[in-house]
């Protein structure tokens, strides 16, 4: 009810972030999960895994060969591993799917339930309440989190736009997420301070395609707070806001979807971020 989603709403903007429980239902999950199954049986193993490097020569190419993969996979499924998942011949040493971080960038454009879930009603309905009038889906991507802690950062230090506060992450568990497998934590108002550091595309001719300019000041661990949240669950996520998550210290996975959405009325999409529209796939409107 509009009446109900107000004071949500004040919330939202007082800490920069808003848990939604029950979103999606248990089968919408299932879906995404069965069919990123089906993704990763089907994954080519990029070519740049398979470097086997014994020379620094050898060692920049397949660098040069990893940020380029990365750098334009903006409109395509791509495959991002977990460190030290392969042998030197880009043969697995665990299972396949234990391997992988995540997949990205384009799942919502090109997947059709991921698109499906992305443009759903209820979260075109959400868009609205937010006073979202062109909204524009720039990335989306599956996170597996089999173990890696992710350091505290704003995502608009990687999706930087003219002015700030027009990016908005929502971020969906695809299962139970806890303090053990290493659900969200985020310093509540952290939101309104403008961001620390840019992630941006690099001179052409250097070694990576993306550097940082600037730098995440140390954060205070007793500032965050963590955001355990259920299966189907949504957390809406400002691009300001600083957030991390630890260690997934369980047994158990905590595969999530996200995806990022800029309001693009008034708004200008900086030329330096890593991710650029292309001709074959413009940002999507979110609300077709």
């Amino acid at each position: 009810s509009g009446e109900e989603q107000l004071p949500r709403l004040f919330q939202f903007h007082k800490d920069g972030f808003l848990v939604l429980e029950q979103f999606f239902s248990a089968e919408e999950c299932d879906s995404m999960r069965k069919q990123i199954q089906r993704i990763v049986a089907e994954m080519e193993v990029p070519p740049h895994c398979r470097i086997t490097f014994s020379t620094r020569q050898e060692e920049q190419l397949q660098q040069q060969g990893s940020s380029d993969y990365f750098v334009t996979s903006g409109d395509k499924i791509r495959f991002f591993f977990e460190k030290g998942v392969m042998d030197e011949k880009g043969n697995f040493l665990i299972p396949k799917e234990k391997s992988i971080s995540k997949i990205g960038h384009a799942l919502h454009a090109y997947d059709p339930v991921f698109k499906q879930i992305t443009h759903s009603p209820k979260v075109q309905e959400l868009g609205r309440k937010l006073g979202l009038e062109r909204p524009v889906v720039v990335q989306s991507m599956y996170i597996f989190k089999s173990l890696l802690a992710v350091t505290p950062h704003q995502d608009a230090s990687f999706l930087h736009t003219e002015p700030l506060g027009r990016i908005l992450g929502f971020w969906i568990a695809l299962e139970d997420a806890t303090q053990e497998n290493g659900c969200l934590w985020f310093i509540p108002g952290s939101h309104t301070n403008g961001i620390n550091r840019r992630m941006v595309r690099a001179a052409s001719g250097a070694s990576t395609c993306v550097e940082f300019v600037g730098s995440e000041p140390a954060y205070d661990d007793k500032q965050f707070i963590p955001l355990p949240i259920n299966k189907g669950g949504l957390i809406l996520i400002h691009g300001e806001v600083v957030h991390k998550s630890e260690l997934n210290s369980s047994e158990s996975s905590r595969h999530a979807f996200t995806f990022h959405v800029m309001e693009a009325k008034g708004t200008t999409w900086s030329k330096e971020n890593w991710l650029q529209p292309t001709p074959e796939l413009p940002f999507p409107s979110l609300y077709t």
